[in-house]
């Protein structure tokens, strides 16, 4: 898939800043944590991820956790901006039989084409972009004609219970850890509004002690 000009993002929206603490601790932590986090998701994920295409583009790959998810000898193109996520998302993506097109930029602006795609993917990545609603738009953008966009992402609780309390209590210390993640984004609202054709959401809870990730929503965007 070869590059192309693509719409321009908000001034507002500029460039990942890589930490040199906060970046190999994440990369760490996800390295680390992926077992468990994949026995939380693994049935959503295996729901809304079943039957993907043989090219997939997916925004924040981090260290490779869903290549399982792609089909033997397919190729992932995966926009991925923190580069402590690379080592790991290419030994993954050799492990898996999986032939990796990583590109070191943002969700905002992908660089790829108009109509280029068939799907889109992600997993706990548009809490932490800088602006969902662009993040969006690029999606539809890249996507063809009854492409879809597949997601399992960490939701904003609701109003008056202990999780919502908990979301507003940690917000700036998560954020800082993990690199801007909101545990406060209200993402089914952001999916509703970006102009897909349709939009089907499943919301679930997973139990961790991380309690202001314990809601969650999964679904498939259909241009």
């Amino acid at each position: 898939m070869n590059s192309d000009t693509s719409t321009s993002i908000p001034s507002a929206v500029t460039h990942f800043e890589l930490h040199g603490g906060r970046g190999p601790f994440n990369a760490g932590f996800f390295r680390l944590m992926g077992p468990y986090l994949e026995a939380s998701l693994r049935k959503h994920k295996r729901r809304v991820f079943a039957g993907l295409p043989r090219e997939v583009v997916e925004i924040g790959s981090g260290v490779g956790a869903n290549l399982r998810y792609l089909p033997a000898g397919s190729t992932l193109v995966a926009v991925e901006p923190n580069r402590y996520m690379h080592a790991r998302l290419e030994a993954a993506a050799r492990r898996d039989g999986v032939r990796l097109d990583l590109r070191e930029r943002m969700a905002e602006q992908t660089g790829l084409p108009d109509n280029s795609v068939d799907a889109v993917i992600s997993s706990l990545v548009l809490c932490s972009v800088q602006d969902p609603a662009v993040v969006l738009s690029e999606i539809r953008r890249i996507l063809r004609p009854g492409g879809t966009f597949r997601f399992v992402e960490h939701v904003v609780a609701e109003s008056g219970t202990p999780t919502r309390a908990a979301q507003r209590m940690f917000r700036r210390p998560w954020a800082w850890t993990f690199e801007g993640c909101s545990c406060e984004r209200d993402l089914e609202r952001y999916v509703r509004a970006a102009g897909f054709g349709s939009v089907i959401i499943d919301h679930y809870r997973v139990h961790t002690p991380f309690l202001p990730f314990n809601t969650h929503i999964a679904g498939i965007a259909r241009v």
